[in-house]
């Protein structure tokens, strides 16, 4: 029913329903106007999408969403208040606090700390957690002010840094009571606030007292070693993460400082006092590794630890001893510690934290010896330039030809060995034993490298321990050894390269030692390349011309190709590829002499056509067909030869005759595979030299040669001797008729020309079908040849 009909019915009956049944009827009715223009809205809406069913309907738009919750909106508006009364607070303090007397100062003080500490009782009682956490750090930042005040009225004459010592302590103890006061234990700010505070009494004191540097140094150690304690031991996290902070910060700050106080020592009272440092913080990060709570924290603080026990006991001992003995110090307490883990009940965590220790110092030893490895192993290379011009005196000298020695690395070798034992002894995992011993190897090999350089031995003696060492590594039959030998031994090469004598006899020796073990591809190889190298040398010191020297690196290629018989097929390439190359060194060699160059050419043909009667290597058949021909060519050339038949034809006969060869063993080669190549290298040539204007019987040898392979070919249906030999023997002739061609044309009138052009297309025209079917023709009998 209508309100407004239900209204008038009810007046009309005298009678007036009470406010609160009148609103219900309003609400009802209201309700129903609701439904209705609900039910008429999605009627309205339904028709749309049947009238319009291309028509997008637009999603109604989502309501924005609040960019900032509840909670932290009363955060910041809290976190504001807080700000402002502080800020406030410190304003009364520095402007209006002098004129107020003492008793009204005093006053001010306690009611006012008093109110706003005691103040988040109330709140935490009401659940205003956030609130009461709000003005309990507005009650702490007031005590500072109030520790402020009171320097201000009754200390205004002490010294600032040792009253600020004493007032950084005092607010931690108060703040740390209040902190655990029954009532205010849900307060999260005061225990780290006080714990902050904490940080600063010792330091502060140390600086106020004009300390020493070991001082402050122990009194962060101090203060940090209190963080590592409240850190393992605190539950709350707030508390936690302040220990935390103080424990890392000022630790590493101290470490630091303690560090840098042993390296600078200049006698042993200070460095040993920097050691009790280092010492004191080594025991910290154990004690806190013994009960990190993860396994990741446990084994960073042992490996710490570790590394300050091995700074600490070296840079005690530093200062006694010359500087060539710091890093072999410092590795022995590396060792030491390595060898300390064994012992004992140490957690798996901490052990592995002090072998991690052990191998970063092991690592930085021998970084710092990698400098006079890279002097002994590449100063030889200097030699190159100065060859045979005279042996030095020590193999200090040898190897600093270009590169001066570095300094203090007398322990160098010793250094490098007692790492390379360590790798040896201390590696059992079945996993890393096989490259520990690899890195050993290297290590060792690395000690024996640099020995004779750092005692200084004779040039002679040098000599010989290198071969020595690359003996004995071909011997251990390695692969890693098996490198280092060839490593040592271009080492080797250069150092000889001093005197003459001694070239050869070292180049020597190298060929026969690595022929040992010729049957592997680096030995073998090396063999080779040494040998070449013997060859260049040899020819050197008899006074040879290159191009005769060039005779003697052929042996070693000739060498090569009965060696790539015997061995299996990875060495075969090894030898194939090391030979191939002295070939080519062989070339260059006589280059420069023609005759000589031709003569090594053959001679190297001769070894590739031995190298195809392999049946694995018939391709070197190719490689040796080439080399005759360039052979060939040369020759010619050194005699001044012209002619491109002369040229042409050593290509063209033995072309033929291996096409003619394949054809009789697969008769379905092509003509064009089997004899196209050699016809055209003499065909196309001669046919040029024609046309350039050469003259003579040249033009009739070449017609007479193009039409007898025209007829073989057409004799033996064969395309490429029909086709090419056609096309040769019509270019020819074109040749020969051009000069009459020309004079006919100059003859003619020039109506001519054009006429006899008209009356061919006539001709075609008339005749354009029984063409096609010749051409057709044509094409059929060529198809049907080879």
């Amino acid at each position: 029913m209508p309100y407004d009909v239900t209204r008038t019915t009810l007046q009309g009956m005298t009678h007036i329903p009470p406010p609160a049944e009148e609103l219900r009827l309003l609400d009802w009715e209201l309700w129903q106007l609701d439904a209705r223009r609900a039910q008429l809205l999605a009627r309205r809406a339904w028709l749309v999408a049947t009238l319009h069913p291309n028509r997008q309907q637009q999603p109604p738009a989502a309501p924005p969403r609040p960019e900032a919750t509840a909670p932290r909106v009363q955060n910041v508006l809290l976190l504001l208040g807080g700000i402002l009364l502080t800020l406030a607070a410190t304003a009364f303090t520095l402007v209006s606090w002098r004129h107020l007397g003492v008793t009204g100062r005093a006053l001010v003080l306690a009611a006012v700390t008093t109110a706003v500490l005691a103040a988040p009782l109330p709140l935490l009682k009401r659940g205003l957690r956030s609130t009461a956490e709000s003005v309990a750090g507005l009650g702490l930042a007031l005590t500072m002010l109030d520790a402020y005040a009171l320097h201000e009225v009754a200390f205004a004459g002490a010294d600032g840094t040792r009253f600020a010592a004493a007032s950084a302590a005092l607010l931690a103890g108060l703040w740390a009571a209040y902190g655990f006061l029954p009532r205010t234990r849900e307060l999260r700010l005061p225990l780290p606030a006080a714990l902050a505070a904490a940080q600063l009494p010792l330091l502060l004191w140390t600086i106020a007292v004009d300390a020493s540097w070991f001082t402050i140094t122990a009194a962060l150690l101090a203060t940090a070693g209190s963080d590592t304690v409240v850190a393992l031991r605190a539950s709350a996290r707030p508390v936690r993460l302040v220990a935390l902070g103080g424990a890392y910060g000022l630790g590493g700050w101290s470490v630091m400082t303690a560090g840098w106080l042993c390296w600078t020592a200049t006698g042993p009272s200070a460095a040993a006092r920097a050691a009790a440092l280092l010492l004191l913080a080594a025991a910290l990060a154990l004690g806190a590794a013994w009960q990190a709570p993860s396994e990741k924290q446990a084994k960073g603080l042992a490996a710490a630890s570790g590394l300050l026990v091995v700074a600490a006991v070296g840079g005690a001992l530093r200062p006694a001893l010359p500087d060539a003995w710091t890093v072999p110090v410092h590795l022995a307490c590396g060792v030491a510690l390595l060898a300390a883990t064994t012992a004992g009940r140490l957690p798996e965590a901490v052990r592995r934290g002090m072998a991690w220790a052990s191998a970063a110092v092991q690592s930085l030893a021998v970084l710092w010896a990698l400098p006079v490895v890279a002097v002994a192993l590449l100063g030889p290379v200097g030699w190159a330039e100065q060859v045979w011009s005279g042996a030095p005196d020590s193999a200090r000298d040898a190897v600093t030809v270009e590169t001066p020695w570095p300094p203090d690395t007398a322990t160098a070798p010793l250094v490098l060995a007692a790492v390379a034992g360590v790798l040896a002894l201390a590696v059992r995992k079945a996993s890393w034993r096989s490259r520990a011993l690899d890195a050993s190897l290297t290590l060792a090999w690395a000690s024996a490298l640099v020995l004779p350089a750092t005692l200084q031995l004779p040039y002679t003696a040098t000599l010989l321990i290198y071969g020595a060492l690359t003996a004995a590594l071909l011997l251990l039959r390695r692969p890693t050894a098996t490198v280092l030998a060839l490593v040592t031994s271009l080492s080797l090469t250069f150092l000889a390269l001093a005197s003459e004598p001694v070239t050869l006899a070292t180049l020597a020796s190298l060929t026969a030692l690595f022929a040992t073990a010729v049957r592997k591809p680096l030995p073998a190889a090396a063999t080779l390349t040494y040998a070449t190298a013997l060859a260049v040398a040899s020819g050197a010191a008899l006074e040879l011309r290159p191009e005769h020297t060039a005779l003697l690196v052929l042996l070693v290629t000739a060498a090569a190709a009965l060696l790539a018989a015997h061995v299996d097929e990875k060495t075969t390439t090894s030898v194939e590829v090391t030979g191939a190359v002295a070939g080519l060194i062989a070339v260059a060699l006589a280059a420069d002499e023609p005759p000589m160059l031709a003569l090594v050419l053959a001679l190297t043909g001769v070894i590739a056509a031995a190298t195809a009667l392999r049946p694995d290597r018939r391709a070197a058949g190719y490689v040796a067909a080439a080399l005759f021909v360039l052979a060939t060519w040369v020759r010619l050339a050194s005699w001044d030869i012209t002619t491109p038949e002369a040229y042409t034809l050593p290509v063209t006969v033995p072309a033929l005759l291996i096409g003619a060869l394949r054809r009789q063993r697969d008769p379905q080669t092509s003509s064009w595979t089997a004899y196209a190549p050699g016809l055209t290298a003499t065909l196309v040539p001669s046919l040029f030299a024609v046309w350039a204007g050469q003259h003579g019987p040249r033009p009739l040898l070449l017609g007479t040669a193009a039409l007898l392979i025209t007829l073989l070919g057409a004799r033996n249906h064969l395309q490429a001797p029909l086709l090419l030999g056609g096309s040769i023997l019509t270019l020819d002739a074109l040749h020969e008729l051009a000069p009459y061609v020309v004079e006919m044309t100059t003859a003619l009138p020039r109506w001519a020309p054009p006429a006899l052009a008209g009356l061919l297309l006539l001709a075609l025209g008339a005749t354009y079908e029984q063409r096609i079917r010749d051409v057709r023709r044509v094409r059929e009998v060529l198809g049907r040849m080879n």
